[in-house]
């Protein structure tokens, strides 16, 4: 028994022995499954990091930046970020390595300044290096350089824009460094195995799509939590700055790395079809409706005459005792039977039934063929034309206009805004956008009449410019004036006059168009006609013939080779753009259509009476507004179009003018009188507030829109900062022209003086005695001086 027992003890001890043996034995096992691990994990650290910073593929921005050094003196110099450092080199080619930044000790401050430019600060809190000791390929020692602070960077961007893009870039460097360091990685080993070229660049719009797909699992932020920390709502709000920025910053890697034009676009298309679109929204836009009648005159002299009847011409001589020659007719109440029914706003939208002509030219790669093109469009806008002799409506005091058209072949549209901004001057503003085709113009129009006793002439002062946002080419251009003679005796008739100009100062390009009026003897062949050059600087390359409502030819100088130029056909006219205007029910009470309806019902009824009469209505309105106004010291704001108070020009509220970004933008459309363009909610646009729109607020998951709506305050100093901006680009280019001239003049009066000091010495030439005669006076001059001194001599001896 107690042996059993002991045998027991013995067996129980022994087993408990073992098990005290083997859990030793499992844990030591698992300490250095452990330690394998951690260091696993510690190389893999390492690897990634030093794969980051040598990998030429994984970039997330770089360009040059001015760093202030110890000495506070500004050295500029090449910066290109990484996920968790800043590379700082002399050059972009990556060769004189200066230092690196370790960005995961570092805080981010925007700094003040007085200087031109945007400058923060890069500091560790507790006043330690942020040097690394090695460079990214094992340097000791850094290019030599003036010497630089330890505890913090100060750097200078160029621009706000660019600032601003360096702040939020370096902040999703600083919180999502790991993320960032496996993502771009990771789209570069996929992009290393599925493009043809040796090496690519890893976009900063892959990489953060690339991040918006991940699941999340592994990585220390969930989508969520990135979208909260670096995309934020208003960032949808993306503006032109933030793009040519991108752009830029694309195009320079690219050349400090040897990248090609097919990698790039490799790079492009995968990015593309990697991305998810978010569930579709329903767009809040304008109700657009196709026109269903269209008037359009026939080409020649007789769809420009009016016959007057009995009785208005006792109207018109009526009207006559009220003018005098010379004087301005804008405001004079002219008789209804004169008036085409509809406003002079929507009058100036005949000019875009083909523009499709502007979204060919935007493609146009050549400068010549690009300025013809728009020659082109500018001439389809005049063969519209009502029936006889008609004028619009004069628009009312904060009267707008909209409508648009649909170009089947891009699936695209042309949207037009115009508003009344002013009533004494009448001045028309407008606004055109077609951000998907590449092209926007803008411009206002002051309308002034003159009579000259048997004829008055309405003349538009003002000038449109049309830009083409890929190029950043703006072209400017002016109007011809409408002339009407045979007031007192004769056929009245209307014709076009004067000269326009289109000029590019970019490329040098330029068109001069002259409309002639009818001679007084002459046929019907010499009505509406035209005569234009299109040149580069000084010399003429083309010449233009022809008549503006019908056939126009081209002869280029060079071949002297003449071939039709525009010529609106029965099928131009078919395949010209459908126009699209508001739904009538969702027309504002300032809208033309809607503002003017009873006038237009009463003369389509040829009721001169009732037309009279509702005119007056419209017109007396406006007049006691404008006492009121007057009264209670307040001014007109007008609701879409703002005035420079330097340069006094119209500018559009919501003007876009950035390049389509076809990764970015999605559909442009117009609500409530703002032109906007629904973006992808994820898209990786750094934010940049110097041109933000004003936001609305979004939930997650929703797409934004790149122009703003009207009613919210948020951003107006950004707006304004914009308009300044504009307004001093358009200041210099405005001075840079005349200096040009200028520097022209100058060296006209120095031909003019070379040719007259020419003039003078062939003058003085042709005066002056010959040589022959010259030498003849000279011998005897020398001939006297002997004789004098002959006698001198012989004087003297005789002494």
């Amino acid at each position: 028994m107690s042996k059993s027992k002991s045998e027991s003890k013995l067996f129980n001890g022994s087993e408990k022995d073992i098990s005290l043996s083997s859990s030793k034995l499992t844990k030591k096992e698992s300490l250095k499954v452990q330690k394998k691990n951690y260091r696993e994990e510690k190389k893999r650290a390492t690897k990634e990091l030093l794969s980051t910073i040598t990998d030429p593929s994984v970039i997330v921005m770089a360009d040059w930046l001015k760093i202030r050094g110890t000495l506070k003196s500004w050295t500029k110099l090449w910066c290109v970020l990484k996920p968790g450092v800043l590379l700082v080199y002399k050059t972009p080619k990556n060769g004189q390595w200066v230092g690196t930044v370790l960005l995961n000790a570092c805080e981010l401050i925007e700094r003040p300044s007085k200087k031109d430019g945007f400058c923060f600060k890069l500091f560790h809190p507790l006043e330690q290096s942020i040097w690394a000791i090695k460079g990214p390929k094992g340097e000791a020692v850094g290019s030599i350089t003036q010497p630089l602070p330890s505890s913090y960077l100060i750097i200078r961007a160029a621009s706000e824009s660019d600032g601003r893009c360096w702040m939020d870039a370096l902040e999703l460097a600083l919180k999502c460094s790991s993320l960032l360091k496996r993502t771009m990685i990771r789209e570069g080993k996929e992009h290393d195995l599925n493009s043809s070229s040796d090496s690519a660049h890893v976009s900063f719009y892959g990489l953060l799509r690339a991040n918006n797909l991940n699941s999340g699992e592994n990585l220390p932020l969930n989508d969520s939590e990135i979208e909260r920390h670096h995309f934020k709502d208003q960032d949808m709000y993306s503006d032109k700055s933030d793009k040519e920025n991108d752009h830029d910053h694309d195009e320079s890697d690219n050349d400090g790395l040897g990248k090609s034009e097919e990698s790039d676009s490799d790079t492009s298309e995968r990015q593309d079809d990697s991305y998810v679109d978010p569930e579709p929204i329903d767009i809040k836009e304008t109700t657009y409706l196709e026109q269903s009648h269209e008037e359009l005159g026939e080409a020649g002299e007789a769809a420009q005459t009016e016959v007057v009847s009995e009785e208005n011409k006792s109207l018109i001589w009526t009207l006559l005792k009220q003018v005098r020659p010379g004087m301005d007719l804008s405001k004079v109440v002219l008789p209804t039977f004169i008036l085409e029914p509809r406003s002079f706003l929507d009058k100036l939208s005949d000019y875009y039934y083909h523009a499709d002509f502007l979204s060919e030219a935007a493609l146009e790669e050549n400068a010549y063929n690009r300025m013809k093109k728009v020659v082109k469009w500018y001439l389809s806008g005049f063969y519209k034309k009502p029936k006889g002799l008609k004028k619009p409506y004069n628009p009312i005091l904060g009267e707008t206009f909209r409508c648009m058209w649909i170009h089947p072949r891009t699936n695209s549209k042309t949207f037009y805004i115009a508003e009344q901004v002013s009533h004494h001057p009448p001045i028309s503003a407008f606004y055109v956008s077609n951000r998907k085709d590449g092209f926007c113009l803008s411009g206002s129009i002051l309308a002034k009449s003159k009579f000259y006793g048997n004829s008055l002439s309405a003349i538009l002062d003002g000038e449109g410019r049309l830009t083409f946002l890929n190029r950043g080419e703006d072209y400017v251009m002016t109007m011809p004036y409408a002339h009407c003679k045979g007031i007192l005796y004769g056929t009245m008739t209307l014709e076009l006059g004067g000269t326009v100009n289109i000029t590019c100062e970019k490329t040098g390009y330029s068109a001069t168009i002259e409309f002639k009026l009818k001679p007084f003897l002459g046929n019907n062949d010499s009505v509406n006609q035209i005569s234009g050059k299109i040149k580069l600087g000084k010399e003429v390359l083309a010449i233009l013939e022809g008549h503006w409502d019908s056939e126009v030819t081209i002869r280029d100088k060079k071949t002297d080779v003449s071939e039709t130029f525009w010529n609106p056909t029965s099928d131009v006219k078919q395949r010209r753009l459908p126009r699209y205007t508001v739904k009538f029910e969702e027309q504002d009470d300032f809208e033309s259509e809607k503002l003017w309806q009873q006038v237009t019902k009463a003369i389509n009824n040829k009721d001169q009476t009732e037309a009279t009469q509702e005119k007056y209505v419209l017109e007396e309105a406006q007049r006691r507004s404008a006492r009121e106004r007057k009264v209670k010291g307040e001014e007109w704001t007008c609701k879409l179009f703002d005035q420079d108070s330097v340069t006094g020009e119209w500018h559009y509220k919501y003007a876009d003018t950035r390049p389509w970004d076809p990764l970015n933008d999605m559909i442009q459309f117009e609500k409530d009188g703002t032109i906007q363009t629904k973006v992808r909610h994820r898209t990786p646009m750094v934010s940049v507030p110097k041109i933000k729109r004003k936001p609305t607020s979004q939930k997650k998951g929703e797409c934004g829109f790149s122009s703003p709506e009207p009613d919210n305050q948020d951003s107006s100093g950004s707006e304004a900062q914009l308009m300044k901006h504009n307004t001093r680009i358009r200041k210099k280019g405005a001075d840079l022209g005349e200096l040009q001239s200028a520097i022209e003049s100058i060296k006209e009066t120095q031909e003019d003086i070379k040719r007259d000091i020419m003039a003078l010495r062939n003058r003085v030439t042709s005066n002056s005695p010959t040589v022959d005669n010259q030498f003849l006076q000279l011998k005897h001059y020398i001939f006297i001086l002997l004789l004098v001194l002959l006698q001198l001599i012989i004087n003297f001896l005789f002494k």
